[in-house]
């Protein structure tokens, strides 16, 4: 097969994200091609697709089944169900995957659910790692009902944390908390006065204000990981109050410079492990067919859903 179709940018269409015949793969030896069944939508790639140029390739999140293994042996074989994460153009009929980013999947977890997993689980997962063990410790975790706020929550949850859940708005409390929230900050920005406070961890995805206020909420060597300014990217802080707390540090996490350290196929087998069990939920507000990318995509920005997009690939 020469070709294959592919989401693209077109400038020249409505939402500007389209289907198009593009090049099959061609894969390096450590990579297996991937008959992609489900994709699921993240706010970087869809934020960076409404100024790409035309022909460029969005795509993180992929999971499918393996149509032809690496050559050099590595990785899951022919026929293997996984899911994996690429820096970009994923959102294809069949692509080519580094194997230290593939993971197999359990027979009980769906390709819909793994979709979720690359980017917002693994996000998720490397920022609760930055915070060391949070076992009986206080966890604030902002714009708390997108897909690595849900994930965050969760995990947080599971390791022991108590969970407090910022978010913007209100409709979304009873999500959070069923998610596993244990009290929920509903509004724009957090208070300086936070009854919740000190945190000994904060993941903060907002920027701007709240992450100006969050600085001043820190316990004694406390983290932020910061991996998101939907909310701004200019802060203002006191930063007196900040380094007098003692040994709190502001931690900026960018997913792919965290992998070059531990790879995805580690990562993702442990949050398949926790979903096989039950212990942790996908949450999938819209699950349809590829064609509806840029409608979904649009949704996407204008923050209509909570939790995670997911379009499977009608082949």
């Amino acid at each position: 097969m020469s070709k294959i179709r592919a989401v693209v940018v077109d400038p020249s269409v409505s939402g500007r994200l389209v289907l198009r015949d593009v090049d099959a793969p061609i894969p390096a030896a450590n990579e297996a091609v991937i008959r992609v069944a489900a994709i699921s939508l993240n706010r970087g790639e869809i934020r960076r697709s409404t100024t790409a140029e035309a022909g460029w390739r969005p795509g993180w999140d992929l999971a499918g089944v393996v149509e032809t293994p690496a050559a050099n042996g590595s990785g899951p074989a022919v026929g293997t169900r996984v899911v994996g994460l690429l820096r970009g153009g994923a959102w294809g009929e069949l692509v080519s995957v580094p194997t230290h980013s593939l993971a197999e999947l359990p027979p009980s977890v769906s390709f819909a659910q793994a979709a979720t997993l690359p980017v917002a689980g693994l996000t998720a997962y490397h920022a609760l790692l930055k915070g060391g063990s949070v076992l009986g410790r206080s966890v604030l975790i902002t714009g708390a009902s997108g897909g690595v706020g849900y994930f965050t929550i969760q995990l947080a949850r599971l390791s022991g944390a108590k969970v407090v859940a910022h978010i913007r708005r209100p409709e979304y409390e009873s999500f959070v908390k069923d998610a596993g929230a244990h009290s929920v900050i509903i509004g724009e920005n957090i208070s300086p006065t936070d009854e919740s406070a000190p945190y000994d961890l904060i993941v903060e995805s907002v920027g701007g204000k709240t992450l100006g206020t969050a600085l001043g909420l820190l316990a004694q060597d406390a983290t932020v990981v910061l991996f998101g300014v939907s909310g701004g990217a200019e802060v203002t802080f006191n930063a007196q109050q900040f380094f007098a707390t003692g040994g709190a540090s502001l931690y900026g996490l960018i997913l792919f410079h965290e992998l070059q350290r531990e790879s995805a196929a580690i990562g993702l087998q442990r949050l398949l492990r926790l979903v096989e069990a039950g212990q942790l939920r996908p949450h999938i507000d819209i699950e349809g067919d590829w064609t509806q990318i840029a409608d979904v995509a649009q949704k996407l920005l204008d923050r209509t859903y909570p939790g995670k997009a997911v379009l499977n690939i009608s082949n």
